[in-house]
């Protein structure tokens, strides 16, 4: 059965390392306001890209530039620059939006791969093929088609990768097409600027056109969510996608999230394709882990049924709630350390979460203790000691003192513990 690539986001140099740890095949990121996650976009320079391109390429894996956003004329000079600067990094693709910019990468770059973002809105064979025409190697396609849409494009262009989400925040808007930040703020949503009004509770009124009289409508005390749809989540259809045979590539959104989500939806879906391979698919699974994470509420979004054909798309209730476990702690790349996430005290346990293929030894010392208890990794904490050996009653989120562990783990290990 064929292998398919698990795609994740890569929002800064630590998260792309920690998706590539957990499981991720290629990772994807971008530099600069030619992104359409301008704020991942500051969080990476060309030095710090650069050697994330590298140490992928050192682990045999892939990392794909973001140069998708919508450029103004006044922007080309610049965007010429910027394009050659990244052909220089070496990355394994570049991502565009808009066929001027297609054109653009095949000039200044000619030997780079060309992926065409979901921005694009391909929603069929034929504009499928005037891309292809134009030199672009795989398709993102739009989150409103469905796996018979995708089908259609594979039989008429065999050799086009295709790409599809499979994971993450989903936009109300067609394809991303949205407005509402520039009408509310002036930020341009299409350049990576979106505010997320989507997510805002927003006041209804009701207006009667013969007396003018307003009438508010009330859902909820902090207002209306009427824009705010829940997240993306495919990880129950991944062994339906494996088995179809003509997706290259899964991806994952979210740039902007924390380093947790990184690793844990790469865990997942690491583990979801894996099982659908080996024949040990289990849906729950992979679902519990997810919902380890922040969400909006998921949704199975449009892989079987068209947008009009369902309902339940729409958390009318909340923008965001926390996922059923507590983050704790992240590893620092030594092992001997963690930088705390939320509150840890002596008598702490909390769960080992490491990377793929990743192991520990149980241990028991003045420190605290590490043992397996139901095929899971726990640790417990005797005594909090800072690097400088300081001993502490407590570690709280914020606390920027790297905390000794008992024992060394692996780097990039998460500690969680439940709600």
């Amino acid at each position: 059965m064929k292998q398919i690539e698990l795609l994740s986001p890569a929002g800064n140099l630590e998260k792309l390392k920690i998706a590539l740890a957990y499981g991720a095949d290629a990772v994807y990121g971008g530099v600069s306001h030619f992104s359409l996650r301008h704020k991942s976009g500051k969080e990476f320079d060309e030095e710090s890209f650069k050697e994330g391109i590298d140490y992928a390429h050192g682990l045999g894996k892939q990392v794909y530039v973001t140069v998708n956003g919508f450029p103004f004329t006044s922007q080309l000079k610049l965007l010429r620059n910027h394009i050659a600067a990244m052909r220089d990094l070496n990355p394994d693709a570049m991502i565009v939006s808009t066929p001027g910019v297609i054109k653009l990468v095949k000039e200044i770059a000619p030997d780079m791969p060309v992926h065409l973002s979901t921005q694009a809105n391909v929603l069929n064979y034929l504009d499928a093929e005037v891309y292809a025409d134009m030199g672009v190697t795989r398709i993102i396609a739009a989150r409103e088609m469905s796996l018979k849409d995708l089908e259609e494009i594979k039989k008429h262009l065999p050799s086009m990768e295709l790409e599809m989400f499979v994971h993450g925040a989903m936009c109300f808007a067609f394809s991303g097409r949205c407005l509402l930040t520039s009408l509310q703020t002036g930020r341009v949503a299409n350049r990576g600027s979106c505010a997320n009004d989507c997510r805002f509770p927003y006041t209804v009124y009701v207006e009667n056109p013969d007396t003018k009289v307003l009438m508010r409508i009330e859902e909820t005390e902090e207002g209306s969510y009427i824009f705010n749809a829940k997240d993306l989540n495919l990880s129950g259809y991944v062994k339906e996608i494996v088995d179809c045979g003509f997706i290259d590539s899964l991806k994952i959104e979210g740039r902007t999230k924390s380093a947790y989500y990184a690793g844990i939806t790469a865990r997942a879906y690491r583990m979801a394709i894996d099982d659908a391979l080996a024949g040990t698919f289990d849906a729950a699974k992979y679902a519990a882990e997810l919902d380890t994470t922040k969400n909006r509420g998921f949704s199975d979004g449009y892989v079987v049924n068209r947008p009009h054909e369902k309902e339940g798309d729409q958390n009318l209730e909340y923008s965001i709630s926390d996922g059923t476990y507590d983050v704790l702690a992240l590893v620092d790349e030594s092992g001997e350390y963690f930088f705390t996430k939320g509150k840890i005290e002596s008598g702490t346990v909390a769960e080992i979460v490491l990377p793929r293929h990743a192991s520990t030894t149980a241990i028991d010392n003045e420190i605290g203790s590490v043992y397996e208890e139901g095929g899971r990794w726990y640790i417990r904490f005797n005594k909090i000691i800072t690097q400088s050996e300081k001993e502490l009653a407590s570690v709280h989120s914020g606390n920027t003192n790297p905390i000794r562990l008992p024992v060394q783990l692996p780097p990039h290990s998460f500690l969680r513990s439940i709600q």
